[in-house]
């Protein structure tokens, strides 16, 4: 019955954009969070983020942050990984841990009349990870699987490559899972460091929705998060972008080539930041309404899906793409891409297309506030991206504000055909090399 409640809460507690009034907690021992009070369902969504991630992986420990965020649940404290499950399950409490090459991240969900006994499962998760070396080989198993499997997968193997050729030594270069090699030399005390690297205080963002006063949540947050480290090792540096424009041919026995292309982007504080956004949409970001689509697939069948999307990382901002297309046709479809890059670098876009990405980009914002986890989720990512805590309420006016002139202005300074340079996994046809 407490699983049907707790998924009950979670399917209707939606809150209007416009209704959501954030508090800014500190607890009694200086940690901040970020809190949205609603009281009319007895159900708390906590998202904890620790900025760092894979990208603080020891040299030579590849792969340590994501083993690590495996085993948080696989026993700690007192309890065995199976009476962690157990205990869980009971209480309905609902978990997860992420590790991204940015972040690491805790989501957790929990009904008010087990508050208690929940967070004292994730307050022993977070400080008192066991590490059991039964429970390390057996995650271990299950991350070696996902590499051996992605290195058969032809969209891995050209972000791999992409990644490799770009980013230089910079962690960004490696994938985080590690490799079958690096992974098989972890040890646990190498997940003991990840751990203590990982989870400090100095880089931690909290948000909080549902049922919770603001002085309860300062408790919380000191029981959880009090006793982990102060500070960490030093985040890596900006990230290098190596690429210069041209293809790289990655030869692969499939009938169908993948091919992901990108070149430098804007960052997120950028004034221009917005009219990119807008102008993305446009280009390569809005489905079937977007101009690669209708270039690519709708006017020439070259593909059944192609887009574009801005790449906003700690270290770097990129723009990319993407597309699949037959070995006989992937090279007239990055000529096709090349040629709508151009276009609109060139004009820009016209007062139609402005009209409908700003019809669609507003009115789907307030669609991601539809549960008390998507929210808080929102709220702790606001504040690692450094975002004002009422940006939800001008998010919008930003995209309305965006003009024909701010997107040909953008466009031209931001979308550098020549500089493209795509990675394409595949046997394709009248394509070389570039490099």
């Amino acid at each position: 019955m407490i699983r049907v409640v707790l998924a009950t809460c979670l399917a209707l507690i939606t809150l209007p954009a416009a209704a959501i009034d954030i508090k800014e907690v500190t607890s009694p021992g200086g940690i901040k969070a970020w809190l949205v009070e609603e009281t009319s369902i007895p159900f708390t969504a906590l998202e904890i983020r620790f900025k760092g991630g894979a990208s603080l992986d020891a040299e030579g420990k590849r792969g340590a942050a994501y083993l690590m965020s495996g085993l948080l649940d696989e026993g700690a404290g007192e309890l065995t990984s199976t009476e962690f499950a157990l205990a869980a399950e009971e209480l309905a409490f609902k978990y997860d841990f992420d590790a991204s090459s940015d972040s690491f991240s805790v989501s957790a969900q929990f009904l008010t009349e087990n508050r208690d006994a929940s967070l004292e499962l994730l307050r022993k998760s977070l400080n008192e990870p066991r590490f059991d070396q039964d429970a390390v080989d057996r995650v271990r198993a299950q991350v070696l699987s996902i590499i051996a499997s992605d290195s058969e997968d032809p969209n891995d193997i050209a972000g791999k490559t992409f990644a490799s050729l770009a980013y230089g030594d910079h962690p960004y270069a490696t994938k985080l899972e590690g490799t079958a090699e690096s992974v098989t030399m972890l040890t646990r005390d190498d997940l003991i460091a990840s751990h203590k690297s990982l989870l400090t205080r100095d880089r931690v963002y909290v948000g909080a929705v549902g049922d919770i006063s603001a002085e309860e949540l300062g408790v919380i947050l000191d029981e959880l998060l009090g006793a982990l480290p102060a500070t960490g090792p030093d985040l890596p540096g900006p990230a290098p972008f190596l690429l210069s424009g041209g293809e790289t041919v990655v030869p692969y026995n499939t009938p169908q080539s993948v091919a992901i292309f990108g070149h430098a982007g804007i960052e997120r504080t950028d004034p221009d930041f917005f009219a990119a956004y807008v102008m993305n949409q446009v280009l390569g970001s809005g489905g079937f309404g977007s101009r690669l689509m209708d270039e690519v697939r709708e006017k020439r069948g070259l593909t059944y899906g192609v887009y574009s999307y801005l790449v906003l990382r700690e270290h770097v901002n990129l723009v990319m793409g993407q597309v699949s297309s037959s070995n006989d046709s992937v090279a007239e479809a990055i000529s096709v891409i090349r040629d709508e890059w151009a276009k609109m670098a060139d004009v820009g876009v016209t007062e139609k297309e402005l009209e409908t990405a700003k019809t669609y980009l507003t009115g789907a914002y307030p669609l991601r506030f539809d549960g008390n986890a998507r929210i808080a989720n929102i709220l702790a990512a606001m504040q690692f991206d450094d975002l004002p805590i009422d940006y939800i309420d001008n998010r919008n006016a930003q995209v309305e504000a965006v003009t024909l002139e701010d997107i040909k202005r953008v466009s031209k300074r931001l979308l550098k055909p020549d500089n493209l340079h795509f990675v394409v996994v595949g046997k394709p046809t009248g394509l070389e090399a570039s490099n």
